[in-house]
């Protein structure tokens, strides 16, 4: 019996260690692939540009180096206005950026990263992972010649830096606005005049006058950039982004190319980066609020009559779009469903809680 059971055990421990040795030679038979990632962002923002570079670390470390991705910063391969358009061409293999950028050649790449009133970063994962988030965005984007891989949530953004006070959604008209992407359809509905300026010029065109009011993503980021040297003011919330949401765009032909193993690779590492990203903005933002105030920031909510006329110009925006682009009500229509279910859930429990806790002193 004792032999019996010996025997039993030593097989089930030699079946355990094949299984163990025979990972590293099923990576073993893969070929050495060399890749190049394009960031639509500069070095400078270590929150989001790096979110890329911990993707091609892991990628490397679970194939044993046989899978190198190199990360290339804004305007060192491709113009960052450029970056979808290089990988849909094979100019390079893979990008990693915020859809909504792109939202000029569909409103519906919007619905890839945020709009104003839309999910917050939970909601959004939850919609990408569990509801037809990825399956809905993918069917858009393979019509351009990429996949996508959610990569990162900056979690809801800051309302963005002013030299002058906003007391009423009449300061808003005529307001020279920096702000990303699809949330300038709305501020110009609202009066104001979108400038869609990359983040590394921003400074210079706040400094300088040329725009009046500038967002970015949050304290971390915005202290590194110094937009408080040249706008007193910050305000909160960003409407216009609860939950901004950043993809690894791969050019299909490339993806499909790879072996079963390095796909998977892919996948994972993407989602590795992606917790990763907001967890070190969620560590970083606190403190650098913090020394932001201590040197003089102003902090202040937007006024209850902005947010109201806001939202109402938002839902606005989104039904007559939904009149005229079938790819942007398709996907509208289920994220618009999912998000009434998910703040249904969210009223009874993240609401009732943050709030509670956010009263308190600790």
């Amino acid at each position: 019996m004792q032999r019996r059971d010996f025997l039993t055990k030593g097989a089930a421990t030699a079946a355990a260690g094949g299984a163990i040795l025979a990972a590293p030679a099923v990576i073993g038979q893969n070929p050495a692939v060399r890749w190049r990632l394009t960031s639509g962002f500069p070095k400078s923002l270590d929150t989001i540009y790096g979110a890329a570079e911990v993707f091609a670390q892991q990628v490397s470390k679970m194939t044993g180096g046989k899978f190198q991705i190199s990360v290339h910063a804004a305007g060192e391969l491709v113009p960052m206005p450029g970056v979808v358009d290089a990988v849909q061409n094979g100019t390079v293999e893979c990008a990693h950026t915020a859809p909504y950028y792109y939202f000029g050649k569909d409103d519906a790449f919007a619905l890839g990263t945020a709009i104003p009133f839309g999910l917050n970063s939970r909601q959004m994962t939850a919609w990408q992972f569990e509801g037809n988030g990825l399956k809905l965005m993918r069917e858009l984007y393979a019509r351009y010649n990429f996949t996508s891989f959610p990569m990162g949530n900056t979690g809801a953004q800051m309302g963005g830096w002013y030299r002058k006070e906003v007391k009423s959604a009449e300061d808003f008209k005529g307001l020279k606005f920096r702000v990303g992407g699809f949330a300038g359809r709305v501020c110009a509905r609202l009066g104001a005049v979108p400038q869609n300026i990359p983040g590394g010029e921003i400074y210079q065109a706040l400094e300088k006058g040329t725009i009046d009011a500038c967002e970015w993503v949050g304290p971390y980021d915005d202290q590194k950039l110094g937009f408080n040297k040249v706008a007193p003011h910050y305000y909160y919330p960003g409407w216009w982004e609860g939950g901004a949401q950043l993809d690894l765009f791969v050019n299909q032909k490339a993806f499909d190319a790879l072996t079963p193993e390095y796909k998977a690779i892919v996948e994972n590492a993407a989602a590795f980066a992606h917790t990763e990203m907001q967890a070190r903005y969620d560590a970083r933002n606190p403190g650098a609020l913090r020394q932001l105030v201590a040197a003089g920031t102003k902090l202040h909510p937007f006024p209850q009559d902005l947010m109201n006329k806001a939202f109402k110009e938002s839902m606005d925006l989104y039904s007559e779009i939904s009149a005229k682009n079938p790819s942007w009500k398709k996907i509208y229509d289920d994220y618009s469903k999912f998000r009434q279910e998910a703040n249904l859930w969210f009223r009874f429990t993240e609401m009732r809680f943050d709030s509670f806790m956010q009263s308190q002193k600790l």
